[in-house]
């Protein structure tokens, strides 16, 4: 089997994974790092002596890959991604959010597929036993039919670690169509994180087209109702749910196999979840396949936050597909005053 080359852009967290992920693939042959942070690549270069790092993406793209990881934060993908593009490149890996608009994240994808190259965006849920052995046990039914999915996250926002939490609820529904979003987030702290501003406390609530509803808090103070966890999901059904608790292992079944309800602890994957992104990337190149369902899926979790970030700064519903909907023209309508007697239309009479 002929190993790979690979170069990465970004030596933060995202970036360090994809570097300890690729030092212990049998895949790939890990190069170089690019990192404007000259403190950065200095511990890098101690930590892997032959590591050659560059102060910048454009001098190591000088010396081309067949792989690059792009782990810079998500206003700088798309240029990273579209330089990258430009070398003879045969497969990319590009963190979440594939960028910080879905205009953005759009064009990455799109150009990406005109490459003609596969693509991997390292969700970890989509990479860890739990939570995949969640998705095959909803998907055959053994709760019954899925009609609500409640995240609950503390000390993260809805951009930032909301994009796996509502990535994995994508996957899920087996990427049914949304048919609306709304969010309301408040910003008293004027937090920021990752290089974004994001939310003090918020609410996402998004609805498919079957019905299925999405409900995820998030922020820097949110009560999770499960003592002495930080992330939760509980996931129900017409004849049971299950809860999980994001990273860690483990989940709580009730169904009617299981009436008093059941915590299973499911053997974990020996390979990290970036090792495994990477290995499937791997793959679809020795075997000129690309399966686009992973990044397509990733761009409809960034639809469905920047559509609740639409609907918060401007009081409304943001219907899908986010591409065809218009702001409503405002009007001064305020739910709990009284009526005035004029205007309007009789909420006892809807037909």
């Amino acid at each position: 089997m002929k190993r790979l080359t690979a170069s990465v852009v970004g030596g933060g967290m995202g970036g360090k994974l994809s570097i300890e992920a690729l030092e212990n693939s049998h895949c790939y042959d890990l190069i170089a790092v690019a990192d404007l942070n000259e403190d950065i690549c200095n511990e890098l270069k101690m930590k892997y002596p032959n590591l050659k790092t560059y102060p910048s993406h454009k001098d190591m793209f000088k010396h081309p890959t067949d792989v690059v990881c792009v782990s810079t934060y998500p206003p700088s993908h798309e240029e990273v991604v579209m330089d990258a593009l430009a070398l003879p490149l045969k497969g990319i890996l590009v963190e979440k959010p594939l960028g910080h608009t879905v205009d953005s994240g759009q064009r990455v994808l799109e150009k990406v597929k005109e490459k003609g190259i596969p693509m991997v965006v390292p969700h970890g849920l989509l990479a860890k036993k739990t939570p995949m052995e969640i998705i095959k046990l909803v998907q055959q039914g053994s709760i019954g039919e899925l009609k609500l999915v409640e995240i609950q996250n503390t000390k993260w926002d809805a951009i930032n670690a909301g994009i796996h939490w509502i990535n994995y609820f994508v996957n899920l529904i087996d990427n049914q169509p949304i048919d609306y979003v709304m969010g309301i987030f408040e910003t008293s702290t004027c937090t920021y994180r990752d290089g974004l501003q994001v939310e003090t406390t918020g609410v996402t609530y998004a609805q498919t087209k079957n019905g299925i509803r999405l409900v995820m808090n998030s922020g820097d103070d949110v009560l999770v109702n499960h003592e002495g966890k930080e992330t939760l999901f509980r996931i129900i059904g017409t004849k049971g749910q299950i809860e999980f608790w994001g990273w860690e292992n483990g989940y709580f079944l009730l169904n009617h196999e299981h009436p008093d309800g059941k915590i299973f602890l499911p053997e974990e994957y020996k390979t990290t979840g970036h090792l495994r992104h990477l290995e499937n990337l791997f793959d679809m190149i020795e075997s000129g396949t690309n399966d686009y369902r992973l990044p397509e899926s990733s761009l409809t979790a960034l639809e469905i936050i920047e559509g609740a970030y639409i609907s918060s700064q401007n009081k409304c519903k943001v219907t899908f597909p986010i591409e065809e909907f218009r702001l409503p023209t405002p009007t001064k309508w305020c739910p709990g005053k009284p009526y005035e007697g004029n205007g309007g239309r009789n909420g006892r009479n809807l037909d």
